[in-house]
């Protein structure tokens, strides 16, 4: 909730009935909650395309799936992820945005999350790891990752892998319309909690489709009935990132992208694109 100044997001212009619609918004906004920008509700056609691009972005990682192994390098990852993007006629989102070198994010054990692919990085028997690709088809913008177990790993491994994809469910389940970010940020940080685990704050899932990165800012903590609210038409990642251990992360000064655990115990993370509709969450990342 926003105290203080209310924040003016939703308008309708002067002259214009509002619509049962409109009104539902206006009522949030007017108590003084936080509501999205009417440019943040996307038409049928916008939809549609950020689909087409989650078929690609989905293919990626099947790709992946099929290819990842103990003695792989993480860079033989990333040549997987840029070939299949080019010859399905799109483009990875992450080569060189703001100056990402790489074409997608392989995140090893303790790094939570924008681990650089390397030639000398190698997967190991027992890793856990996170491939967080994004792709553009024709101006869209669709963004996943995985969990994946190489070869066979410690039964607290697994178990880490298995809470942190259950988040991820339990937000599905819970976020509907007209509810709030922090509702299913909530329910989140509760279950990660009660198996022992910890939810990182510094990062977020973020409104994605049009641009790579845009509000609403999806955090997966906090308190029910706080951050935006979610309406018909919003597109948006739910990408809970959860630690073994202490929920504090360290950013790599060296290479300025690398975010790891603090105490070096690992982490896990899965994510989806969704569009919410009138009954709930459609993955447009399948």
């Amino acid at each position: 909730m926003i105290f203080g100044k209310k924040k003016i997001n939703w308008k309708v212009p002067k002259g214009v009935e509002p619509t049962e619609f409109d009104r539902k918004i206006l009522n949030f906004q007017n108590r003084g909650f936080l509501v999205p920008k009417n440019e943040l509700v996307l038409n049928e056609e916008q939809i549609e395309g950020i689909r087409r691009s989650g078929v690609v972005n989905t293919g990626v990682l099947d790709a992946v799936a099929a290819a990842i192994r103990p003695g792989m390098t993480t860079q033989e990852i990333d040549d997987i992820v840029y070939q299949y993007t080019i010859d399905h006629g799109a483009i990875p989102a992450c080569l060189n945005y703001e100056g990402f070198p790489k074409s997608v994010c392989v995140s090893r054990n303790e790094v939570v999350c924008h681990g650089i692919p390397s030639t000398t990085e190698v997967l190991k028997e027992g890793d856990i790891v996170n491939v967080d690709c994004t792709t553009i088809l024709d101006g869209y913008f669709a963004d996943a990752s995985r969990m994946f177990i190489i070869g066979e790993t410690t039964p607290e491994k697994k178990r880490l892998v298995d809470v942190a994809k259950e988040c991820l469910d339990l937000a599905i389940s819970i976020c509907k319309p007209f509810t709030f970010v922090g509702d299913f940020g909530n329910a989140i940080e509760k279950h990660a909690k009660a198996n022992g685990y910890s939810v990182v704050r510094e990062l977020c899932g973020h409104g994605v489709g049009l641009k790579f990165h845009t509000e609403p800012e999806v955090c997966h903590y906090g308190k029910k009935m706080s951050g935006m609210l979610l309406v018909p038409g919003m597109v948006f990642t739910i990408e809970p990132m959860i630690n073994m251990g202490v929920r504090n992360v360290t950013f790599d000064k060296k290479d300025g992208w690398t975010v790891r655990t603090a105490d070096l115990l690992p982490s896990a993370q899965w994510e989806h694109t969704f569009v919410m509709r009138e009954d709930g969450l459609e993955i447009l990342t399948y």
